[in-house]
């Protein structure tokens, strides 16, 4: 009997050695967002990477740093009031953070980079300006508009140049760029080669690589207007499939918790219903089983022409070639706020204007554009009171507007047309850029 008891006792201790050398502790949790931005009543689900896969205790304890703002329930994320909340996960004595912001609105700025590639006049020695000048830039801009270079350069073209944007969107109150997209061939089949080496890209590309990138969301303008023109239900099918990878992006921006894709140019000779439902269909397939949030930019989607999900506008303006006339901003303003209309059936993503003064890129000395009207009095007071009407607008109109209470801005960087919130020599401050932060932090809704 004492040598069963013996034998039993050293099995006992050789199952219990053996279950400490099979034991495997989690080393690192990863979670899908680092940063989070909601409006009230909105929620966001965060999904956790345990390290390594064989950990033994991967089971996840979530839990709100600051519950009266947002909490949290098995990953999702609910917002209850303005504020910030810290959400934690934590498995093993290992954990993770999310940065939950509640605001007012989300706000979105849409980024176009002409200020990168290669100047068309680059080799001409009657223009030196010209010679490290980006694509868009002209000699109206270098003799008559020298205070819109931006504090950093022409150029946007750098790494360090995309984080410190990032940087300073995220500090001032802006939730995502909308990417300027282009497609290649213009008129033809899709041409990835092309995509990826289009200068315009540049900035979209840095975003991606940027050590900053989970400040700031993302989701694409389609440039569908000449010279990037998609034609054809197979372009657009092609077209979807090709930005597969950024819709499965977690920093990619969504709408009624599908991508958002905002589509320039919408008339009947530009895409169709049947080229539409061509893209959901694509979208579907792909695996994404409710399809896409699709945002006809423009009079035709304001309209209600076709079966996009949502519409909008890029920018809202008048007297685009009606001659070099000054009008005063005001007179953008109230042109611009009728055309904020939605419907329950396709809402509206109310757009407006920094600014609006295109001079530097019309005539023989900048890219040859036709006259137009140019708007002065476009102060930082006046541009955060149409930002507050805005966002008053989506309060009043709820059913008529996304429900994630969105409110886009022309632009981050239309220096060619006088629309942008960068830093720039003639404003360092960005002061329009601050007075976003200045009224979402009023809470006045």
């Amino acid at each position: 009997m004492k040598t069963i008891h013996y034998i039993a006792v050293l099995a006992a201790i050789f199952s219990s050695c053996n279950d400490e050398k099979q034991s495997v502790a989690v080393t690192n949790i990863t979670l899908s967002r680092g940063v989070v931005s909601l409006t009230k009543g909105n929620e966001t689900t965060l999904t956790a990477n345990v390290l390594p896969y064989n950990a033994t205790r991967q089971e996840l304890t979530w839990q709100s740093g600051n519950p009266a703002v947002a909490t949290v329930t098995d990953g999702k994320v609910k917002a209850v009031s303005s504020g910030r909340a810290v959400i934690t996960a934590q498995a093993d004595n290992v954990s993770a953070t999310c940065s939950v912001t509640v605001k007012t609105a989300l706000i979105g700025a849409y980024y176009f980079d002409g200020w990168a590639g290669r100047n068309s006049n680059a080799n001409n020695p009657n223009e030196p300006w010209a010679a490290n000048a980006p694509t868009h830039l002209t000699r109206r801009f270098v003799e008559e508009f020298p205070e819109r270079e931006p504090i950093w350069g022409w150029r946007d073209d750098t790494q360090e140049i995309m984080e410190r944007q990032i940087d300073l969107a995220a500090e001032n109150g802006v939730d995502f760029f909308l990417f300027c997209w282009y497609w290649q061939n213009n008129r033809g089949y899709i041409n990835e080669n092309a995509i990826r080496n289009d200068s315009k890209h540049t900035s979209m590309a840095l975003y991606q690589t940027a050590q900053n990138k989970s400040k700031v969301q993302y989701c694409l303008l389609v440039a569908n207007h000449a010279g990037a023109e998609i034609i054809g239900d197979d372009n657009w099918a092609d077209a979807v499939r090709h930005w597969m990878a950024y819709f499965r992006d977690p920093q990619y921006v969504t709408v009624d918790g599908k991508p958002l894709v905002v589509i320039f140019g919408t008339g009947d000779d530009a895409i169709n219903d049947a080229q539409i439902a061509k893209m959901q269909e694509t979208a579907v397939r792909e695996g994404l089983k409710n399809g896409l949030s699709i945002a006809g930019c423009g009079a035709n989607a304001t309209a209600r022409r076709k079966t996009f999900t949502h519409s909008t506008h890029y920018n809202l303006t008048s007297g685009y070639a009606d001659g070099s006339v000054e009008q005063p901003f005001q007179l953008l303003i109230d042109r611009a706020k009728p055309q904020w209309t939605g419907t329950e059936a396709q809402p509206y993503i109310p757009t407006l204007n920094t600014g609006w003064d295109k001079r530097p890129w019309e005539g023989p000395n900048g890219l040859n554009q036709v006259e137009g009207w140019y708007f002065t009095g476009d102060t930082p007071d006046l541009f955060k009171s149409f930002l507050r009407d805005a966002i008053v607008w989506i309060y009043l109109n709820p059913s008529k507007t996304t429900k994630e209470k969105i409110v886009l801005i022309y632009a981050w960087n239309e220096l060619g047309e006088g629309g942008y919130l960068v830093p720039t020599k003639g404003d360092p401050e960005a002061a329009k850029l601050k007075k976003i932060k200045e009224l979402l932090d009023e809470n006045f809704v």
